[in-house]
């Protein structure tokens, strides 16, 4: 039975098609696929069921009838639930007062009484193994938490037809897999599920059926279980894609980048580094795999100085660099990509072009005498857009406008285009097609191949794999264990990962 159907459906703005030709239809009871390349227009599909967007044309059916969705009001009551990629919860609220807020009941005093509601999302936190505590605050739980708060929130709501945008791109592979049980259990209660994902991996694990988008037009819906993972690509970005890395040795045993003994401290003055002492060689690739909330995201904002450090050293090519500006850190030959694309590597009320520029924006060719050169300013954003492929191409588009993947490869672009002496790529791929991944990681075996050094770290244990010469476990703020390539044993990792295993 269809629980959905898309009728000729199409949105514009303007003069630009984000989608157009959308005919497919999603079961009762399945896991559907989207599938597209950046910018492709799944999300702005997804938005419009959700109403947030309004169709230019076409209409949509649920269980066989047209419905009219011109808001998120409609959808909910259509039963018709959204879970973004950039999670809509209020950081200091609690799990219960975001769930409920705007739908609070009163007592006779006129108290908010939360106590009402409260039963039945304890009783559907348990169905569906969320293990939610309601009186956590936002703030103070995990991002894989946070995702589950999504879920429950669009369960409270009675939704038969459940969104999931990159539902696992912020997630650790253990959050991963218990996702997925939450899916199948989500299925075998009759729910229709739309899943964006970039992750061919994830789509054979889960998925009953895979609708392709490309440019913003409909391709084909495929059965999952009879498409390989290298077809789903190549359908995907309408070519074939290779898979396969061209690694090159690590030439030189020289150490152009070390830390010593550093100690790093969260704004709750907690320890996140403990004497974490690291040493990277020139012209390598160097992994840091970890569980996520071990001490990653402070050590790159240390390095980068986004951070302060509270003891211990850092290194670059024998000179100090602790403790000093972004500013600085960026003029010593670091780069950085940050995990968190919106927070710190965009001002996206800026346009592309001006994001391009914003280390050097004051220096040449850039700017002139304290004039900013206009000319040259879009040369260089055109030249990026293009080896980027970066979409849409107008350089004068603000970045909020973009696909959070396009966001993505703007400061990848920044970044490489720097020509670090060493890179630190944080999720680098994160969002990003299997087409832009690879364009992505074979960058970063260019800068390898020049002699530059990167640290790369990921959630990703296949990239880190793929792509590292040596690899550290990072595990309560210290490098538990350092591993050297090419083979790596993937199970061992995974206990260093997890503390099971220690040196």
């Amino acid at each position: 039975m269809k629980a959905l159907e898309f009728v000729n459906l199409a949105k514009k703005f303007g003069d630009f098609t984000a989608f157009k030709n959308m005919n497919f239809s999603v079961e009762k009871g399945e896991i559907h696929a989207l599938l597209g390349e950046n910018g492709a227009g799944k999300s702005t599909l997804m938005n419009t069921l959700f109403g947030l967007y309004t169709p230019t044309s076409g209409h949509i059916k649920i269980s066989d009838q047209e419905v009219k969705i011109n808001s998120p009001l409609d959808a909910f009551r259509l039963k018709i639930g959204m879970v973004h990629q950039h999670f809509m919860l209020i950081p200091t609220m609690t799990v219960i007062q975001n769930i409920l807020l705007g739908s609070e009941r009163m007592n006779v005093f006129g108290a908010i009484d939360y106590k009402a509601d409260r039963s039945k999302l304890e009783e559907l936190s348990a169905t569906y193994n969320l293990n939610i505590n309601l009186d956590q605050k936002i703030e103070d739980i995990s991002v894989g938490m946070q995702q589950r708060v999504e879920i429950l929130k669009i369960l409270f709501k009675d939704a038969n037809i459940l969104i999931f945008d990159e539902p696992t791109a912020v997630l650790t592979p253990q959050e991963i897999k218990d996702f997925e049980k939450i899916l199948f259990r989500l299925k075998a209660d009759q729910k229709s599920i739309l899943l964006i994902t970039h992750k061919l991996k994830e789509i054979k694990n889960v998925a009953d059926r895979c609708t392709i988008i490309r440019k913003g037009e409909y391709i084909e819906t495929v059965d999952v279980k009879s498409t390989t993972e290298l077809e789903l690509a190549s359908k995907m970005v309408g070519r074939s894609v290779d898979f396969h890395l061209e690694k090159t040795p690590v030439l030189s045993t020289e150490n152009i980048f070390e830390i010593r003994n550093l100690k790093v401290k969260d704004k709750k003055g907690l320890c996140k580094l403990n004497d974490l002492s690291l040493e990277l060689k020139k012209g390598e690739i160097y992994g840091l795999a970890g569980v996520d909330g071990n001490g990653q995201r402070e050590l790159a904002e240390a390095i980068y100085g986004l951070t302060p450090i509270e003891g211990g050293h850092i290194f670059l090519n024998g000179f100090e660099l602790t403790n000093i500006t972004p500013e600085k850190t960026h003029q010593n030959k670091i780069s950085m990509i940050p995990e968190d694309r919106h927070k710190t590597g965009l001002v996206l009320d800026y346009s592309l072009e001006e994001n391009f520029i914003l280390h050097d924006r004051r220096q040449l060719p850039f700017s002139k005498k304290g004039l900013l050169q206009f000319k040259a300013i879009k040369e260089h954003a055109k030249k990026l857009i293009a080896r980027f492929d970066i979409r849409p191409t107008d350089e004068t588009q603000l970045a909020q406008n973009l696909s959070g993947g396009n966001q993505q490869k703007i400061i990848l672009a920044r970044e490489i285009e720097h020509t670090p002496e060493l890179l630190i790529a944080v999720q680098p791929t994160r969002g990003l097609d299997v087409g832009a991944i690879e364009v992505v990681h074979k960058e970063l075996l260019k800068l390898k191949a020049q002699g530059k050094t990167v640290l790369l770290i990921s959630f990703e244990l296949d990239e880190i794999l793929a792509l590292s010469d040596r690899i550290g476990i990072i595990f309560n703020g210290s490098i538990s264990k350092s591993l050297t390539g090419p083979d790596f044993d993937r199970k061992l990792i995974g206990l260093y990962m997890t503390g099971q295993m220690k040196t």
